[in-house]
């Protein structure tokens, strides 16, 4: 299938498609070295319009500070290069991935010297999870231990570890797989956050071993829309699965998706009744593609 779009927005200037490389001795290419957001925009009934784009920016930012990465641009800047390329795109709902790295020019660990690149790309891609409820497996890989990255960063080395459990998971033919941390509690999924629910009260993962996701944020603000009730953040151990109703995976990618099996590191399979009608999965889901889609007029604010 065609992905690509007419323009990457590379350093203050649109450029074609296939005009965007960069050498083979590029730092980041070597060391990892890069930062990234991933961010949804959708065809609402004023055009296309882009999700939470103010937190993703402020979070590509934040990520950047951490690996020294001194953007020569603001804020307000990439938001606008980033609505640009998506008007110039010629698709009304897909995804925009903005990078900094450092460039062509240094090699060596310290990267002092090296060229900052930024570039924003928008591509068409398809849905990353299911619409029915998928099949989890709890991975034997663990979760990165907080204290040997910024867990909060989008950091692209981060996403080795989540890339070695999708490597194992789809082997063993399930949909995705969950990671535990290093003390043995749920964390995440590769690239998901993950809730569950108990008698119509929604539950997820405490933070401190896991990315405090947008997606996971807007959850949470909808539930309490919807139900009146603050979600309990919480250590969850895997013994603490079966208590469970259901529970489904939230992010960018995978929007709101139900889950309808989770398979422990021992081999049993708890199953959930998460893609019911009627579930509180189903109901958030709904109420999740109402808002990205500009329907839920309560969170206009959200959508760029």
């Amino acid at each position: 299938m065609e992905i690509k779009t007419p323009f990457i927005w590379k350093n203050w200037e649109l450029r074609d498609w296939d005009d965007t490389t960069d050498h083979n001795l590029t730092h980041t290419l070597h060391y990892g070295w890069w930062v990234f957001e991933w961010i949804r925009f959708y065809d609402t009934d004023k055009w296309a319009k882009i999700f939470r784009l103010k937190e993703h920016i402020e979070r590509f930012f934040y990520s950047a500070s951490v690996l020294g990465l001194d953007i020569p641009y603001s804020i307000e800047e990439i938001m606008n290069a980033c609505i640009e390329t998506v008007a110039k795109s010629g698709v009304n709902t897909w995804y925009i991935r903005p990078i900094a790295y450092y460039g062509y020019g240094k090699m060596g660990l310290y990267p002092e010297g090296a060229k900052i690149e930024t570039v924003i790309s928008v591509w068409k891609w398809g849905k990353y999870l299911a619409d029915e409820a998928i099949d989890v497996k709890i991975s034997h890989i663990r979760r990165i231990h907080p204290m040997t990255t910024d867990i909060k960063a989008k950091i692209t080395g981060n996403y080795v570890n989540s890339v070695m459990v999708s490597l194992e998971i789809h082997k063993e033919w399930y949909d995705e797989g969950l990671l535990l941390d290093t003390e043995w509690y749920i964390a995440e999924g590769p690239g998901e956050n993950i809730f569950f629910i108990k008698e119509w009260q929604l539950y997820t993962p405490a933070l401190g071993n896991l990315l405090p996701g947008i997606t996971r944020d807007t959850i949470k603000g909808l539930y309490k829309e919807i139900f009146g009730k603050e979600v309990i953040e919480e250590k969850i151990t895997p013994d603490k699965l079966k208590e469970f109703d259901e529970a489904f995976f939230v992010g960018t990618a995978a929007e709101v998706t139900p889950i309808g099996s989770i398979t422990t590191e021992d081999g049993e399979k708890i199953e959930y009744s998460s893609w019911e009608t009627g579930s509180v999965s189903n109901s958030l889901k709904t109420l999740y593609l109402d808002t990205v889609n500009g329907k839920n007029k309560s969170k206009l604010d959200w959508l760029y």
